[in-house]
């Protein structure tokens, strides 16, 4: 009788974590692109980075508001209840200090923006429908209903993937040398933004008048057949919106072909390190390693302020960007044996689970690929890139072409 029991808590210690794992790395990217477009610094970013280091924590001890109504008896419960409120706390002041960075801020609306408030909003509706799962009580009438449903994609589709493309819009260039359209991006979003609330919005009253989750149909005259209706037109908005976005992978690509013009380094007069490289990103990264001072590092190479506190522009984006074109960097030699090590990881994981045998040929795989790769022989040309380090500097030489960065008045 234990048996089923076992195998919950054994799948929830594993599924409840991986959903922050989808949803931390979406926080980071918020965390770029919300000062860029509000021009101002992150607020308490201290507190930004212990939050997630906090979430990340508590994460792996809140698996068992899953299984309130399974039976684990009113202690585990009232544990697993208290947890999970908790978690909240970390969650917040992420949230308060996102608003507090754009209070005030000299705020530019452009795509990568919005997909980022987009996420703040949607977030924070499915973290406030997330507390009432703390409420045992609540959460018995919650349980296996399509209130669940609208939780989980108001925190995942609504948090994490938002974030996720706003970081797709915001990072192309550096990746691919060429912009997305930004209009285009802008009704990408509206159209993702009002289908999602469409699709699971309505999946919170459809869970509190009692349809289930996991079926595929449902009865007429049950109540739940206007809801559902506007879910599908929805979910068909959602896809549309995916449509506009490969629509503007595939139409700006075609027009950076046809212009040839080389893409700025910088165009959004971006805060961190990577934009001062030029665009696409070199395979060697930085021609010289740049010596941090100072959080926002970039940022202040590029503006200080005057006697009276006011920003000015101390340095164009050229003079103090990196040229990309050095030749005597060292790279790390290609290598099959990364892959051949990562093959032998869930081979342990299985054997834990199912068969101690099978750690075996996991841990062979390891070890052998680990001595493999340390073992390996360089392919550095010449072998001798010891004896040309360059001399250490801030910066080097001119920058690709800045087009488009923004300057402030």
């Amino acid at each position: 009788m234990q048996t089923p029991l076992l195998w919950e808590h054994l799948f929830w210690i594993f599924g409840h974590p991986e959903v922050y794992i989808m949803i931390l790395p979406a926080f980071g990217v918020i965390s770029e692109i919300i000062p860029v477009f509000a021009r101002k610094p992150i607020f308490g970013y201290p507190f930004m980075v212990f939050s997630g280091i906090a979430i990340g924590f508590m994460g792996w001890g809140v698996w068992a508001h899953h299984m309130f109504a399974s039976g684990i008896g009113p202690i585990s419960v009232a544990a697993f209840s208290m947890s999970t409120m908790f978690i909240a706390v970390p969650t917040g002041v992420k949230i308060l200090n996102w608003l507090a960075t754009m209070w005030g801020g000299k705020l530019k609306f452009s795509a990568p923006m919005l997909y980022s408030i987009g996420l703040v909003t949607m977030f924070t509706i499915g973290g406030l429908s997330g507390v009432t799962h703390a409420v045992s009580p609540s959460d018995t009438q919650q349980t296996d209903t399509y209130y669940i449903v609208a939780h989980f994609h108001y925190v995942l589709f609504g948090g994490a993937l938002f974030g996720f493309i706003g970081g797709w819009y915001f990072w192309w260039p550096k990746v691919f040398g060429y912009a997305l359209n930004d209009f285009v991006g802008k009704v990408n979003f509206w159209f993702l933004l009002i289908g999602f609330n469409l699709t699971f919005g309505p999946m919170h009253i459809l869970g509190l008048q009692g349809m289930p989750r996991r079926t595929y149909t449902y009865r007429d005259g049950y109540g739940f057949n206007l809801w559902n209706l506007v879910s599908t037109v929805g979910a068909f908005l959602i896809a549309a919106s995916f449509l506009v976005f490969f629509w503007n992978i595939f139409n700006s690509r075609r027009k950076a072909k046809a212009s040839a013009l080389v893409m700025s380094g910088d165009p959004w007069d971006g805060r961190s390190l990577e934009w001062m490289l030029p665009s696409p990103t070199p395979a060697h990264n930085f021609d010289v390693i740049p010596t941090i001072s100072s959080l926002d590092d970039f940022w202040h190479r590029k503006y200080g302020e005057d006697e009276k506190g006011r920003l000015v522009r101390i340095a164009a984006t050229e003079d103090v960007s990196q040229k990309g074109d050095a030749t005597d960097v060292h790279l790390p030699s290609p290598s099959y044996w990364p892959l051949v090590l990562a093959f032998g990881l869930p081979w342990v994981a299985y054997g834990l689970i199912y068969n101690l045998l099978f750690c075996i040929v996991g841990v062979i795989l390891i070890v052998g690929a680990m001595y493999g790769w340390i073992m390996e022989p360089s392919t550095e040309p010449g072998g001798d890139h010891d004896d040309h380090e360059p001399e250490p500097s801030d910066a080097s030489g001119d920058a690709v072409a800045t087009e488009g960065a923004a300057l402030v008045d």
